[in-house]
């Protein structure tokens, strides 16, 4: 017979069975003061004794007490605790990342602004040394610095809008490139130093430069490298050039100098042509200077070796203009016209181009150009290789 189960079905029952001499009787207080007659029954403790014993962590079993699977019974709350957590989610989620909560509305709104204004503004011209305006030189072309005389090697000034913002096709009888010797078109857009280096010229604050040539340009056509460091050296040397004031002086150094103020570099017209360096919006051959471009005075190939209409056949006049005007951008020099007519071009005159006020007029008033620094007022000026005409 099976033992614990008989036991199971009831604590009343079990008067069959004599208290066993292995298990000593539980002392029960007594209900009654009565003595005990005929066979011992022993009294039942109360129910919620029995359940505290059958529960209770490490206490034995009795054969009466039925199979359990865990000595701890799930809390009769648990589960409405956990409902109440999955019904308030929202108030959990505020009391965990606090503040975060209210900010992140904010930082959605904000965002959804700062697209809607870039999707729906105004596009920016292409940008040159960190403002928001075209450059290169697109009208004799330098992406010089603003500012006064001085200045401009370091920034602090307006940048030079010489390119219009997209590409035009004007007609400026004095803008081709005049025919003549052949030259490289394509370099490989790197530069070495040429060797050499000169005494300090003027007073005042010094700049310095080195001489450099592009990489893969047939030395024939521009008559090797000294050839092209002589002719710059000797443009920036002499008195009629950008020391004449006494405010700025000038001096060549060579490749082992660590950081000059800029370089005068002869380049071919394809790399002259990138976007990061002259660009070629009105499609006529020019030189510039670059400031983010390693700071180079870029001096064009094409019109190394065949000049501009303005100068005929003067090519020792245009190569000193072109050196003295775009190293006037890396001084800081900004774009002027034609003064007097019939006098002589200031060297800041995009003379690449021509010596009418008219047609540089018309390359300065596009979209993105330089509007506004030359006037079409019908002046005519002559050509002008320096900046000081009478040292």
């Amino acid at each position: 017979m099976d033992r614990v189960k008989q036991g199971a079905q009831g604590e009343g029952r079990r008067s069959q069975y004599s208290a066993s001499g292995r298990r000593p009787p539980r002392t029960q207080p007594r209900t009654s003061d009565a003595p005990p007659t005929g066979q011992y029954r022993p009294t039942p403790p109360p129910s919620q004794r029995l359940d505290e014993d059958r529960y209770r962590p490490g206490g034995r079993r009795t054969s009466a007490q039925p199979l359990s699977a865990s000595w701890k019974p799930h809390e009769p709350g648990a589960a409405k605790s956990k409902t109440r957590k999955r019904k308030g989610g929202v108030g959990h989620f505020a009391k965990t990342y606090g503040w975060r909560v209210y900010a992140l509305p904010i930082l959605v709104v904000i965002t959804a602004l700062v697209v809607f204004n870039t999707a729906t503004g105004p596009p920016e011209p292409i940008a040159t040394d960190g403002t928001s305006v075209a450059s290169g030189d697109g009208a004799d072309g330098s992406a010089g610095n603003g500012g006064e005389p001085g200045a401009g090697v370091d920034g602090g000034g307006d940048v030079l809008p010489e390119n219009p913002a997209k590409p035009v096709d004007l007609k400026i009888p004095t803008a081709d490139l005049p025919k003549g010797d052949p030259f490289t078109e394509s370099g490989q857009g790197t530069y070495h130093v040429v060797p050499g280096k000169g005494e300090k010229v003027g007073t005042g604050q010094l700049f310095t430069y080195t001489v450099e040539v592009e990489d893969g340009i047939d030395p024939v056509s521009y008559g090797g490298d000294d050839s092209f460091a002589v002719m710059v050296e000797g443009t920036l040397s002499n008195a009629k050039s950008w020391t004449w004031d006494g405010k700025k002086a000038l001096q060549r150094v060579d490749a082992s100098y660590p950081n000059p103020s800029f370089r005068v570099s002869l380049t071919t017209p394809n790399t002259t042509h990138r976007a990061d360096v002259c660009m070629f919006q009105i499609t006529y051959e020019t030189s510039c200077y670059r400031s983010s471009f390693d700071k180079r005075v870029v001096i064009n190939l094409a019109r190394w070796v065949r000049g501009a209409m303005a100068f005929e056949s003067d090519m020792v006049g245009y190569r000193q203009y072109a050196i003295n005007h775009e190293v006037g951008h890396a001084l800081g020099g900004k774009h002027v016209g034609c003064k007097e007519n019939g006098g002589i071009a200031p060297v800041m005159m995009q003379q690449t181009f021509g010596v009418s006020n008219d047609f540089v007029a018309q390359l300065n008033n596009l979209p993105g150009g330089d509007r506004g620094k030359v006037p079409a007022d019908g002046k005519v000026c002559k050509p002008g290789s320096w900046p000081n005409q009478t040292p």
